[in-house]
């Protein structure tokens, strides 16, 4: 049907968007919210990148077993 529009989101909505999360939180919330929210993605990223030590110890420890 028309499922393609719906994936595309209007400079309309996005002014929506935005004027609804002002009235919501406030314009002195924002910026403290924003804050929050890019330190959740960069420890995220962070914690992706990383390979806890001990699955190391346990991966090392199984092949020298076997």
């Amino acid at each position: 049907m028309y499922t393609s529009n719906l994936l595309f989101i209007g400079t309309q909505e996005i002014i929506i968007i935005v004027v609804l999360v002002l009235l919501l939180f406030g314009g002195k919330k924002i910026p403290e919210l924003m804050r929050g929210l890019g330190r959740g993605v960069k420890e995220f990223k962070d914690g992706q990148k990383e390979e806890p030590s001990d699955q190391k110890n346990n991966t090392s420890d199984n092949t020298s077993n076997s």
